[in-house]
């Protein structure tokens, strides 16, 4: 389900009401602890952070000319979903994050090969998706994408 918005704030404004607190806390703690460098927008209907073409001039293979991304949060139907590329590129991170998961939350884990679901409000780990935003820098995204996907 994608959102069609021009801003954050815009697209913030049209989720359900009783999500956007929520939704704006899941917001501001990646916001507040990725490392210096990640710009972030709206882009594939979702809000996000990128390595601008400033920075990364080759951009995204699979749309050329746009941003590299990184980390992606959405509304979906059902559930916030939190998409982000690192964990689906290095496992290494992938393998810390499902270990470290249950010593953070009641719930299962409930995740694809890059989105982490959270249907239930009251059980969204902050701590760990503070500590998981931290985990890689720019350098380390661009690194970590041209060794696994630039062709």
């Amino acid at each position: 389900m994608q959102i069609p918005a021009t801003s954050i704030e815009d697209y913030i404004s049209k989720i359900p009401e009783e999500r956007q607190e929520v939704f704006k806390k899941l917001f501001d703690t990646i916001e507040d602890n990725l490392p210096n460098g990640f710009k972030q927008g709206v882009s594939y209907g979702m809000v996000g952070w990128n390595v601008p073409l400033e920075t990364y001039p080759a951009g995204y293979h699979c749309t050329p000319g746009s941003p590299l991304p990184f980390i992606g949060l959405a509304s979906q139907k059902n559930f916030i979903a939190l998409y982000h590329m690192g964990i689906y590129a290095k496992p290494d991170l992938l393998d810390w994050f499902v270990s470290e998961f249950p010593k953070h939350a009641k719930r299962k884990l409930d995740m694809g090969k890059s989105c982490i679901r959270f249907k239930k409000m009251d059980d969204i780990p902050f701590e760990l998706i503070a500590e998981l935003s931290k985990k890689m820098t720019v350098d380390d995204w661009i690194t970590c994408y041209e060794s696994n996907f630039k062709k």
